[in-house]
């Protein structure tokens, strides 16, 4: 008896492990088919275009929506892409709405024997920001924006007061940024308009029969041109860490939004 039950509880471990490595590493076709396989990798062809390997099957990056395997899960950009390219995203939060971050693969990394993937170069950003995408379970890539989230967070509350922080913070970043350029523009040009002048007057100071009336540079005063641009780079400072902010706001909402 004591043996039928551990060749019992042995098969069950056995079939609770084959399946945790079938959850694991597995292919999400825009067909919405599922392909699940011990190995899944990254290979060029042999015209140097790169599919995914899975086993002994081959697919075209095309064909490909999600892929999981040991380096993580990732999702393709191709439908979001402006010139509609095969790229992958890597997924940093896992939840009920999932966020993922662009990714660079290294087509040389990968060792003789080809047993290691093709390796990405960094991790997890800091914070949220809108370069990012996101998605619920295995629907379509949007991109990070509050027009996108106001929609997919409707349902909770909480999420949709730190999304509508973010939207006044987003927008009173951008005036501060505009700002600070248009009083920093002012000052150049004002020191480049003043720096022709003073040079301008040197010239017609040094004409025939004057002694006394050139222009001395020292007495050309463009304070009026540094305070300005102070300013300027005053305000480009404020934009950037009220920016910050705005982006602590926004992971807040994805974080309120997976509890």
């Amino acid at each position: 008896m004591k043996k039928l039950i551990f060749i019992v509880m042995a098969c069950y471990g056995l079939n609770a492990g084959a399946q945790e490595r079938q959850s694991k590493n597995f292919i999400y076709l825009f067909s919405d088919s599922v392909i699940h396989a011990e190995n899944i990798r990254v290979r060029p062809d042999i015209l140097g275009y790169f599919q995914l390997r899975a086993d002994s099957k081959r697919f075209p990056l095309a064909q490909v929506k999600f892929f999981s395997n040991e380096d993580g899960f990732f999702a393709n950009t191709r439908k979001i892409n402006f010139n509609g390219d095969n790229s992958f995203s890597e997924r940093m939060i896992e939840g009920k709405i999932n966020l993922f971050q662009q990714i660079s693969y290294e087509p040389s990394v990968y060792d003789r024997e080809f047993n290691h993937g093709y390796r990405h170069r960094s991790r997890r950003s800091l914070a949220v920001d809108s370069r990012m995408y996101y998605n619920k379970g295995f629907g379509d890539l949007k991109k990070v924006n509050y027009n996108n989230l106001k929609r997919d967070m409707a349902d909770d509350m909480q999420s949709m007061r730190m999304l509508e922080i973010y939207r006044k913070s987003k927008k009173t970043t951008t005036i501060l940024y505009v700002a600070a350029g248009a009083s920093i523009a002012g000052a150049l040009i004002a020191m480049v308009v003043g720096g022709l002048r003073d040079v301008n007057n040197v010239g017609k100071g040094s004409g025939f029969g004057t002694h006394n009336s050139g222009v001395n540079l020292k007495d050309s005063n463009m304070t009026p041109s540094y305070i300005l641009l102070g300013v300027g780079v005053g305000t480009a400072i404020w934009g950037y860490s009220l920016d910050r902010n705005s982006a602590r706001n926004l992971e807040s909402a994805f974080d309120t939004y997976n509890r």
